[in-house]
């Protein structure tokens, strides 16, 4: 039900009064699909001028509709007061200014079809919607006064590929909420108290939100967007999200946004059959509607919905000072056939699967980020073997900077699933990732997806009794940091979060009273550390000079020995992995220079809650030839363990 806050006013002042903001060159754009600002166009724009006084401008594209009106509390939602006018150039936008209304007016669009229906219809272009499962949209702006010029004028070396990225993923409203009301969230402003010295305190240098765009069902997880220009009001206004970003950006942290271009739901109050036709979506079932989310696809061949779509990516780019997007199920984009059976799909003009308009789009996308915004990355979440999904557009690919590495998730998931005394059979799959691990800009993602639905929380995804899990879970965060490619961890991973995730509550953080756990939270908190701190670890992530196996074939023993280097060839560093209960005593390793070595990390310490077995932290090689290399030394490894070691530099201090 829509409040009735005041009786229309009819009078000659409040009248709609024809106004454009548009001009030949604006429409020249938006048909070829080539404005990339719309957001400086369409929507609601409070405005003041000699002639007119102050009011709003509205403009709408519905190039099917009979005629267009606001509706809203200031006429009593009167569906014939306050007719927009048309545009002459057959562009399909409908606009005009009405005066004496204001920021914070609450309206819809009354779209009035040639079949005499009358739809209700929120702004796709509205900055702030109404706080579900309210659905109108409110006239607002996005005028903040920003203090994050230090970051904004460095962030390209922060962002830069050669840099370090351990990135935290969060769902804003189940990271933590009121201790004392646990259905309440936490807005935009109580986050930035918490949430930024939380993210400071483990060391991670992004941090990535679930979509925050505006979405009426709230279990979709934000998916399932409508109001694709707006931050969801659930958490609070447009300029408390602006507040949220400027203080992490304070404390040196990147900002990455979830964005969802691949489909959209059917509300009857959003972008499906907007002005009574197929606008924003293909007609046809075979190609505009999603099986898996029973959503809709946007019809990327239709040139008017590509400026919607870049438009909205560089919004949040330009308004809210974002350093990235996560670009969403990106092979649904690219497949006809995603998901769908023979028969249930139209091949492409060439009778192929591939979605060429999709591509195209992509394509475009990046090339119109990268060339107004060098200094951010868009990460693709492709799960197929498209080629090229980050090679850049001039060189024949999609042009995103990263791609979640899928497969190393899965291969690596299933290998720590099985018991130890059972890996021997399957080393293969924790070695195959590096065949393929630098024919993209690989980010290693444990995300949001691997605990949901029955897929178990990542702590009980570990085999053996309490201590085993714990000791696993500690040696695959340890692989995951020194394996190429740049990380992602969701939230309540970084502390072995017991349940799966619930989106209805908060994380469990009464589990940080307990030893195992504030194992878990110290052994992220010192990766994050020695990754930043080592350019060994992500100088070279995405280049095969960057790693080199000592000993992949160990399989009898369960035993991985690789090797990570920076620019500086000399700062290498070796990383030893025990990955069965099984202490290995006297096991030698050949290491790439001779001299003294030093163990800088161990997973097994009992700080990480770890058995405290005993080693010798410093090492001599000897001119024994082992593994390839000419030298050699004789370690200890620990139960289900992971051992960095370092060159000894007596100058140096090791953190």
């Amino acid at each position: 039900m829509k409040s009735k806050k005041s009786s229309s006013d009819l009078s000659p002042k409040n009248s709609v009064v024809s106004y454009s903001r548009f001009s030949d060159y604006d429409i020249h754009l938006f048909k070829a699909g080539k404005h990339y600002k719309l957001y400086d166009r369409l929507g609601s724009h409070v405005i003041s001028t000699d002639a007119l006084g102050e009011g709003v401008y509205f403009a709408v594209w519905a190039p099917n509709a009979e005629k267009v009106s606001v509706i809203g509390n200031f006429n009593a939602w009167n569906h014939h007061s306050h007719h927009l006018f048309p545009r002459w150039d057959s562009s399909g936008i409908w606009e005009g200014f009405i005066p004496n209304v204001g920021l914070g007016e609450v309206y819809k669009y009354c779209i009035h079809t040639p079949t005499g229906e009358e739809l209700e219809k929120a702004d796709p272009y509205a900055l702030r919607w109404e706080e579900p499962p309210h659905t109108a949209s409110l006239v607002w702006n996005t005028w903040f006064e920003w203090t994050d010029e230090k970051w904004m004028g460095g962030r390209f070396e922060k962002n830069g590929l050669k840099s370090p990225w351990s990135v935290y993923e969060i769902h804003l409203g189940s990271w933590r909420r009121s201790p004392d009301a646990p259905e309440q969230f936490l807005g935009y402003r109580l986050l930035a108290d918490e949430l930024v010295p939380y993210i400071k305190e483990m060391g991670y240098t992004h941090v990535e939100f679930m979509p925050i765009m505006e979405h009426p069902y709230y279990p979709s997880w934000g998916y399932q967007v409508t109001g694709y220009f707006a931050a969801s009001s659930r958490y609070g206004t447009p300029q408390d999200l602006m507040y949220l970003i400027e203080q992490l950006h304070n404390n040196d942290i990147g900002v990455i946004l979830d964005w969802v271009p691949s489909h959209f739901p059917g509300d009857q109050h959003g972008l499906y059959m907007f002005d009574g036709t197929h606008l924003y979506e293909h007609a046809s079932e075979k190609e505009g509607f999603h099986p898996d989310w029973k959503s809709y696809i946007f019809n990327y061949g239709r040139n008017e919905v590509r400026s919607f779509l870049i438009s909205n990516a560089l919004f949040w780019l330009d308004r809210y000072h974002v350093d990235g997007l996560r670009v969403d199920a990106v092979a649904s984009m690219l497949y006809r056939d995603y998901s769908r059976k023979e028969g249930e799909w139209i091949p492409n003009k060439y009778g192929g699967r591939e979605n060429l308009e999709a591509i195209s789009f992509l394509k475009e996308l990046n090339v119109a980020v990268y060339g107004q915004y060098p200094d951010v990355q868009t990460i693709a979440e492709e799960s197929t073997s498209f080629t090229g999904v980050s090679r850049p557009v001039f060189n024949g690919g999609l042009g995103f900077g990263m791609k979640w590495m899928m497969g190393w998730m899965n291969d690596t998931l299933k290998y720590f699933e099985q018991d130890p005394i059972h890996r021997r059979y399957y080393h293969g799959q924790i070695t195959f990732s590096t065949v393929y691990a630098f024919t993209e800009n690989f980010m290693l993602p444990l995300s949001h997806d691997e605990v949901v639905y029955g897929k178990k929380s990542l702590i009980y995804k570990m085999p053996g009794d309490e201590w085993q899990k714990f000791a696993n879970l500690r040696l695959l965060y340890t692989y995951m940091f020194t394996h190429p490619g740049t990380k992602l961890m969701f939230m309540g991973g970084e502390f072995g979060q017991t349940r799966e995730w619930d989106f209805e509550q908060s994380l469990d953080w009464h589990l940080l009273d307990f030893k195992p756990h504030q194992g878990i939270k110290k052994i992220v908190q010192d990766l994050n550390k020695l990754y930043r701190t080592e350019g060994a670890l992500y100088e070279m992530n995405f280049e095969w000079e960057g790693f080199r196996w000592i000993e992949s074939g160990d399989a009898e023993n369960s035993v991985l020995i690789y090797c990570r280097k920076g620019e500086v060839v000399e700062n290498k560093l070796v990383i030893v992995l025990n990955l069965t209960p099984m202490p290995r005593k006297d096991y030698r390793v050949g290491l790439p220079h001779h001299g003294d070595w030093e163990i800088v990390f161990n997973s097994d310490e009992k700080q990480y809650y770890g058995s405290g077995y005993e080693l010798n932290y410093a090492i001599t090689t000897q001119q024994i030839p082992w593994h390839g290399r000419d030298q050699s030394a004789v370690l200890q490894l620990p139960p289900l363990s992971a051992l960095i070691l370092k060159r000894f530099n007596r100058k140096a201090k090791f953190w």
